[in-house]
């Protein structure tokens, strides 16, 4: 894709999305134009405040991958039994709430949010499975993958998996709606979606996890609420949020640190 210039792609992939076209496996690195998503078997692209925090002045190991600009100062939040920790800005927010009904035991829910209160992702183990969001075929639509870059992180593989990748995907409806997180779940065939997850597949007896602002992102209708996705009128400004903004990078930077203890 060298020579093109990140508008040509975007109105590229733009083209490619209206006329469905299946360029599934195609890589990137995290940062540009929408690309594809993977199918099974390609390689895809590149209350009150409970836990500690401490700062670092150490990058996590997927920092390389946000070419943007990010916070000067990080800390790392781990949760009370030591489960889960990950890097975040350090004027920040994280907050312990109590995990959803029908998780596992010793789940943990943990709410991130900026210096000014405003709700950024959630992290939640102890998932249960969730069946595969189901619809007709007339009701599917077409997404692209914005950003996607592989994360190492425990998980369970099997048909409709790939390897934990952190995403920015969207899917189009009567605008763009856009959705950062963690996932292991083929998003659907041909380019086309109910819904798009953002869940890993944990191991066999610790159950799902989800780190991003929704866990499942569909195409919303007009009388329905759409915070806290992102929503676009095009493409372009859907690269934009990834490409040039400080929010992605620093959230891509935050979701690349999870560690998750096995």
């Amino acid at each position: 894709m060298t020579g093109i210039t990140a508008s040509g792609r975007i109105g590229i992939a733009a083209a490619m999305l209206l006329t469905a076209g299946l360029m599934a496996g195609c890589s990137s690195d995290g940062k540009g134009a929408p690309v594809w998503t993977a199918e099974p078997g390609t390689t895809p692209a590149t209350g009150a405040a409970s836990g500690s925090a401490s700062p670092t002045a150490s990058a996590s190991a997927g920092a390389s991958a946000t070419a943007g600009a990010t916070a000067a100062a990080w800390k790392v939040f781990t949760d009370p039994a030591k489960t889960v920790s990950f890097e975040l800005p350090q004027d920040w927010i994280a907050q312990s709430v109590e995990p959803d009904k029908g998780t596992l035991p010793g789940a943990v829910k943990i709410e991130v949010k900026d210096a000014d209160g405003t709700y950024l992702a959630t992290l939640q183990t102890g998932l249960p499975e969730a069946a595969a969001a189901t619809c007709a075929g007339t009701a599917r639509k077409s997404y692209v993958v914005v950003s996607s870059v592989p994360v190492e992180l425990p998980h369970s593989g099997g048909q409709g998996t790939i390897d934990p990748h952190v995403v920015f995907r969207v899917i189009q409806g009567y605008r763009y709606f856009g959705s950062y997180g963690i996932t292991n779940l083929v998003g659907g065939a041909d380019s086309k979606a109910c819904q798009l997850q953002n869940v890993v597949q944990g191991l066999a007896g610790k159950g799902n996890y989800s780190f991003s602002d929704v866990r499942s992102l569909k195409a919303f209708a007009p009388d329905e609420k759409v915070a806290p996705a992102k929503v676009f009128d095009t493409l372009d400004q859907a690269a934009s949020y990834v490409n040039e903004g400080s929010e992605f990078a620093n959230v891509q930077r935050m979701l690349m640190s999870l560690k998750i203890k096995n």
